[in-house]
């Protein structure tokens, strides 16, 4: 039948509601669907004349039975209801690929804003995209009503950054005038048509000048992939199917999509020296990873959920990375995961769609399993036999410890309720839902609305992959209009954890540095692979897909600072101790010191080494009574933190001089920049191997020792030096090579 589907959605409730209406059988047909194409509701209403609804507008939808909102969902929804041309389906609407290509067309100005003394303007225009540049048009000179008539197209993955268009006079050979500025809101344009678009400018500085407007055409097309055209698009329809059973399948995978990125082969030029930065991207459904920027040479490993029992189309886009401006796209390509085998790994060579090239991948299809979401009745681990089955996978067999080694083992968490919470709505009250994350498997509870105190008493079970990984649990505040406001979180080493202990755990911030309002009641359980924990040590970590872009700041840099001058505060202390033994100012520590260091260098093996280690580690376990977690406290008051600050940045810089200094000596004396200290090099350079040559080590590291220990007995008041550090110091670093020139 014939069907519309909202061109709007609106992050409201628990999921990204689309709306798709058709008429059938005199029945208006509303079917609810959230992103993943889950049918959540489905409403009918009988209609007598089925023309008066050819143009039809929603204002507001309520459905019921919706246990993750506890009772119902409400959301205010204003809309137009798009007819679709007959044989387009619903996926084709509601495009899933996530590549959109945007054509911008350049038209004409009118009345721009008069920045020149003569009463005209040279103007030009640049279009940014994510607070990078990636067009600039030609300027038009002398002209106010200047036409243009350019074109760009640009290729990207998200629609919800806005077009920032902003116009500028040039002016040469000094800065250029700005003109005036607006927006271009993606997600409101109507998709795979050429919109007239006319914008008007103007100026934060000076709101009620009137600086004229822009005329554009702008078509928006997605870029379909063509395996999921090939897929069947047939819609069933749950009617039966309660809205708490598809919210809880929707967040449980059944499979892992283990990928290893090998390289590019190929790839096209994108940068004037004929070279690119390139990295990848890869898009499952929700879940995103990007790779890092190398060479393509890229060796890394990462796993994505499957969802989809069939499958799903894994979309791999190259980009290039541009400092400063857009990255370029590169390429992409899609790989249909159901005609891939299971259990085994697969060698692929992917050729680029839209460009030459290649990506090289192993990907391997792997069944998962222990990932659940229960009430407390029907607790996995509380069941004896299923206990036991766990336990002897994992801890009673010892074949099991030579299969499946990234199969570590589970943890159970029960989320019984929190207390306390912070208050974020003006009613005094909040409506809290909890996130549990391991790495990058995350699951959720419901929402308890209107509730300070909520209790969820849900059971969660992950696999886990590394016994060293951190479980993270975070309070969120649902909000219908705007993105969840933060209410607080935990974070939880699994190593850390006591099986079958319910514990309250205090709420803290984002940072993890200080409390907040609340608490929250867990009882976790953890069972592993000891041998499998211990092998996965030796291996790089996981890494999170979705990290936040570093930011500059002030605090964070000095906090790291802090960390690095107590660390080398800590070598200090031990160099000071050593040191002390030489100056003598114990007799009776430096005598044992001195007997000591004879023996050892005089009974000398390599398994020493590690021993001294073993030692070391022996002496903390039994000796050291807590750990040290010395932490200084801020500066109180913006002077004081404005001298921090300041101190932290000359720390830095003399450090970096320092550092930079002596690596420019040792280069300097190496290319003969003062021949005198370069002949004095190679003489003691020729009597170190002379030495070294005649005479065994042992008895040179021995008459060092002696040296140094009897240095002060044979002359209280000599000096300390060291004499590498002094040679160093007369060789010229760069800067005075420069500065003595």
């Amino acid at each position: 039948p014939e069907y519309w589907v909202t061109n709007h959605t609106h992050k409201m409730c628990c999921f990204d509601p689309v709306l798709m209406l058709f008429i059938q059988d005199d029945v208006l047909q509303c079917l609810v669907l959230s992103t993943n194409s889950n049918i959540f509701s489905l409403l009918s209403q009988r209609i007598e004349e089925t023309r008066k609804y050819s143009h039809l507008t929603l204002f507001g939808f309520h459905g019921d039975d919706c246990a993750v909102c506890n009772g119902c969902i409400h959301f205010s929804w204003q809309g137009t209801a798009v007819p679709c041309s007959s044989g387009v389906t619903s996926e084709r609407a509601v495009p899933s690929s996530g590549m959109y290509k945007l054509e911008i067309e350049l038209k004409r100005g009118h009345n721009l804003a008069v920045r020149d003394r003569g009463g005209s303007s040279d103007p030009y225009v640049k279009f940014k995209l994510a607070g990078k540049e990636v067009f600039r048009s030609k300027t038009i000179h002398k002209n106010l009503n200047p036409v243009w008539d350019e074109k760009t197209t640009l290729i990207m993955d998200c629609l919800s950054d806005p077009l920032y268009v902003k116009v500028f006079d040039y002016d040469f050979g000094l800065q250029d005038d700005f003109m005036g500025s607006a927006y271009l809101y993606l997600e409101s344009l109507e998709q795979q048509r050429t919109i007239p678009v006319t914008l008007v400018l103007t100026d934060s500085q000076h709101p009620d000048q009137d600086l004229g407007n822009l005329e554009l055409a702008v078509t928006l097309t997605p870029k379909d992939s063509p395996i999921e055209e090939r897929r069947d698009s047939t819609v069933r329809i749950y009617t039966s199917m309660r809205l708490s059973e598809l919210h809880r399948k929707s967040q449980l995978w059944r499979g892992i999509v283990s990928i290893a990125l090998i390289e590019g082969r190929n790839l096209i030029p994108m940068d004037p020296n004929g070279l690119s930065d390139p990295y990848v991207k890869f898009r499952l459904g929700p879940q995103k990873y990007r790779s890092k920027t190398l060479s393509p040479q890229w060796r890394e490993h990462f796993d994505l959920h499957l969802y989809e029992e069939t499958g799903g189309v894994l979309e791999i886009t190259v980009w290039d990375k541009d400092t400063g401006r857009r990255d370029d796209f590169i390429g992409r390509c899609q790989l249909d995961l159901s005609t891939l085998s299971k259990e085994q790994t697969h060698h692929l060579e992917l050729a680029l769609e839209e460009s030459r090239g290649y990506v090289v991948l192993l990907v391997t299809l792997t069944a998962s399993a222990h990932v659940s979401i229960a009430d407390l009745s029907v607790t996995p681990l509380d069941d004896p036999q299923e206990r036991r089955e766990i336990l002897k996978r994992y801890v009673s067999s010892t074949l099991n410890s030579f299969s499946n080694w990234r199969d570590v083992g589970i943890v159970q968490v029960k989320v019984m309720r929190a207390e306390g919470l912070m208050a974020a709505d003006v009613t005094g009250k909040s409506d809290p839902f909890c996130v549990l994350e391991l790495i990058n498997d995350r699951l959720q509870t419901h929402t308890v609305y209107k509730n300070l105190n909520p209790e969820w008493n849900k059971v969660f079970t992950f696999n886990v992959k590394d016994i060293h990984s951190v479980l993270e649990v975070t309070v969120f505040d649902e909000d219908r209009d705007r993105s969840a406001d933060f209410l607080g979180k935990v974070a939880i080493p699994l190593l850390h954890i006591r099986n079958g202990e319910q514990k309250s755990y205090v709420l803290k911030n984002k940072e993890l540095t200080g409390p907040t309002k609340g608490v929250i009641y867990l009882e976790i359980d953890v069972i592993y692979n000891t041998f499998k924990a211990a092998l996965k040590t030796g291996v790089p970590a996981e890494q999170k897909y979705i990290e936040e872009e570093p930011k500059v700041s002030k605090q964070l840099l000095q906090q790291n600072f802090n960390r690095v001058k107590r660390c080398i505060m800590v070598l200090i202390s031990y160099g000071t101790f050593i040191n002390s033994c030489f100056e003598w100012e114990s007799a009776q520590r430096s005598i044992v010191s001195f007997v000591l260091f004879v023996v050892v260098v005089w009974n000398f093996e390599l398994y020493m080494l590690p021993l001294a280690l073993l030692l070391l580690l022996v002496w903390n376990y039994f000796f050291s009574s807590s750990r040290e977690t010395a932490d200084e406290s801020e500066p109180k008051g913006f002077m004081g933190k404005l001298y921090a600050i300041q101190d932290v940045f000359i720390s830095v810089q003399s450090a970096l001089d320092d550092v930079a200094s002596y690596g420019e000596r040792i280069k300097n004396t190496g290319n003969w920049t003062v021949p005198f200290l370069s002949w004095l090099a190679i003489t003691a350079l020729c009597s170190a191997t002379v030495l070294l040559y005649l005479v065994p080590l042992r008895y040179l590291v021995l008459a060092w020792g002696v040296n140094k220990f009897t240095k002060k007995l044979r002359d209280p008041y000599m000096i300390d030096n060291n004499e590498l550090l002094d040679f160093l110091s007369r060789v010229p670093s760069d800067v005075q090579v420069v500065g003595n020139s």
